[in-house]
């Protein structure tokens, strides 16, 4: 998945409207709405500020709307645009003057769906990964050889807690199943463990 490095826009004339795509990252629906916001405000003169986010760690969570542009003419194609290039935590607004010409229904769909596509292809984008985050408990007879197996396969070891037991915060990319070991050497009784958490990371 990916989304913006920075904000961007992109302009082109379309049978006399004039369309521009503004998109910009965004960590929650909050962000999205703000910017939404800003961008209807900066062209509240225009006649359709039309728009969609999409956020979340597998881009679970979206809207979109098309801003009085007959349903479906809008909103939908610029998130349609936004699911083709695997985007998330992004939102964009595809803003338009009319100029006097009448698209129809599919020359709104087409034009929407233009210009968000330019305006992804002209904005530099970040990858995204997904990072699983474990807490593991192992007893020091293991941890030596614990700790080798958890560097030979990735694993980043974000701290170490020497009590009774000693208890790791570790982390691996989603990517490399490496909750799969976790769980075999649980079953060997070697550790116990669980998923703290799985989140974004860049």
């Amino acid at each position: 998945m990916f989304a913006p490095a920075k904000s961007a826009t992109f302009e082109e004339h379309i049978r006399k409207s004039r369309f521009i795509g503004s998109i910009e990252y965004v960590s929650s629906m909050d962000e999205a709405k703000e910017f939404i916001s800003k961008v209807s405000e900066e062209h509240k003169t225009a006649t359709h500020n039309c728009w969609a986010y999409i956020v979340g760690i597998k881009g679970e969570t979206f809207h979109y709307s098309d801003a009085g542009e007959p349903s479906g003419t809008a909103g939908k194609p610029i998130h349609g645009a936004m699911l083709k290039y695997e985007l998330t935590n992004c939102a964009l607004v595809v803003t338009r003057y009319f100029g006097g010409t009448k698209l129809g229904i599919r020359g709104l769909i087409d034009a929407y769906s233009y210009i968000a596509e330019k305006t992804v292809e002209n904005t530099p984008l970040q990858e995204i990964k997904l990072k699983d985050f474990f807490e593991v408990v192992t007893s020091y007879q293991n941890f030596d050889r614990l700790k080798y197996n958890l560097t030979e396969l990735n694993f980043e070891i974000l701290s170490t807690e020497y009590l009774k037991e000693i208890t790791l915060i570790i982390s691996s990319d989603a990517k490399d199943n490496g909750e799969e070991y976790l769980s075999s050497i649980q079953s060997s009784g070697m550790i116990s463990y669980k998923l703290i958490k799985t989140d974004l990371f860049y």
